[in-house]
């Protein structure tokens, strides 16, 4: 009886190793987004869960709400589960440096999605074109403005390479414009209580102010609140990115004179078939960039009808 229990279990053991080597073979990414509760990267944590699915990936989240310690240490740890890939949205490009070559010393491939890492060990990056974007957002402003008057910039976290570059797209811009005044430029984190409080600052010392830009549509809605309290709506035009659904409200209602729509599921949904084709040899010669759309009164009804359809 024993003889024959010992052959039934491993009958049911060799029975269960297919299983198991498709299991084993199964990719697992670990995904470290620089924020757990704003819309953008909810919404792009959506798109990398949804097409992990699809081609039967595996996703390990670590989490990291715009701390640099917390995002340095998740991706370490990550590195400790012996992931296979890493997707990260790097909070600050440089000190997320020591995270990336301990991934590369242990042969994990770091792509970096919508923010880019300063460092070596960056296998890819999964970008927009940052300066043509703030560009974009500059000439529309000019225009909006006539190309005078004074106007504010919120220009997003200190040392997040993307915000930078976008920020300098911006400024290419306004050298063209010698009518045009930066009366106030502070870095902010990507909340709508910091837009709302540097905005409110703003508007108080610069009454003359013509527009806000904001480095994302979170700073941009607090930027919104402020124009509102002031009684200024109408006044002072302020602009965001990202193009999440409260900024395209706002956009429609006339409370935000524009966003730039960057889609971020479809940008998470990239993340994954860039980070699978990597895995399979496939690599990139160059950065995998997403389009972006530029949203505001002349357009907003088709967007919105279009997400309906969705």
């Amino acid at each position: 009886m024993k003889f024959l229990t010992t052959l039934l279990s491993s009958a049911l053991i060799a029975a269960a190793l297919p299983g198991l080597a498709a299991a084993q073979s199964k990719p697992v990414i670990g995904v470290s987004l620089a924020s757990d509760v704003n819309p953008f990267y909810i919404a792009m944590k959506k798109g990398i869960e949804q097409r992990a699915e699809e081609v039967g990936a595996k996703v390990v989240i670590v989490t990291a709400n715009e701390v640099v310690a917390q995002q340095v240490s998740g991706i370490q740890d990550l590195v400790a589960q012996k992931v296979d890939g890493i997707l990260a949205s790097p909070i600050d490009a440089v000190a997320v440096r020591s995270a990336y070559e301990t991934a590369s010393k242990a042969n994990i491939p770091v792509i970096s999605v919508a923010r880019h890492a300063d460092s070596e060990h960056q296998s890819a990056f999964v970008s927009m074109d940052e300066k043509k974007v703030g560009a974009d957002i500059a000439n529309w402003i000019m225009k909006a403005i006539d190309g005078k008057g004074e106007i504010a910039m919120i220009t997003g976290p200190a040392g997040a390479a993307t915000f930078i570059n976008t920020a300098a797209g911006f400024d290419s811009v306004l050298k063209d414009y010698p009518d045009v005044k930066v009366v106030m430029r502070k870095d902010a984190p990507l909340t709508r209580e910091a837009g709302l409080k540097l905005s409110e600052d703003a508007l108080i010392a610069h009454p003359n102010l013509k527009a806000i830009y904001a480095a994302n549509d979170e700073l941009a809605l607090g930027a919104v609140q402020a124009v509102a309290s002031v009684g200024k709506k109408g006044e002072v035009v302020v602009t965001g990115m990202n193009g999440i659904p409260p900024a395209i409200r706002a956009v429609k209602s006339g409370d935000l004179g524009l966003t730039v729509e960057l889609n971020p599921v479809t940008w998470g949904r990239l993340a994954v078939d860039t980070m699978i084709d990597y895995l399979n040899g496939k690599k990139p010669d160059s950065n995998v960039a997403i389009k972006h759309v530029l949203i505001d009164s002349s357009n907003v009804d088709e967007v919105l009808n279009r997400s309906a359809k969705k």
